[in-house]
């Protein structure tokens, strides 16, 4: 179920956001709504990074490497 809020911005910036969604084919509701959801699933992705960084820690290199090792392509 969607739910309305009450946002406020300056009235120009208004305007050319809608201009913007309007070339993009899309609104101003639907932009603000992946919005939203991007910013609640930041602190899980960070989350999910951490759990995969854990479950990779068994890897070494077994060595360390030199700058020029390190800086080769």
């Amino acid at each position: 179920m969607l739910k309305n809020i009450t946002l406020s911005a300056e009235e120009e910036l208004i305007k050319s956001a809608r201009k913007k969604a309007q070339t993009e084919h899309t609104t101003l509701n639907e932009n603000f709504r992946r919005w939203l959801k991007n910013y609640v699933q930041a602190d899980s992705n960070s989350s999910n990074y951490k759990e995969l960084m854990k479950t990779l820690d068994y890897a070494s290199p077994g060595r360390k490497f030199s700058r020029d090792e390190l800086n080769e392509r």
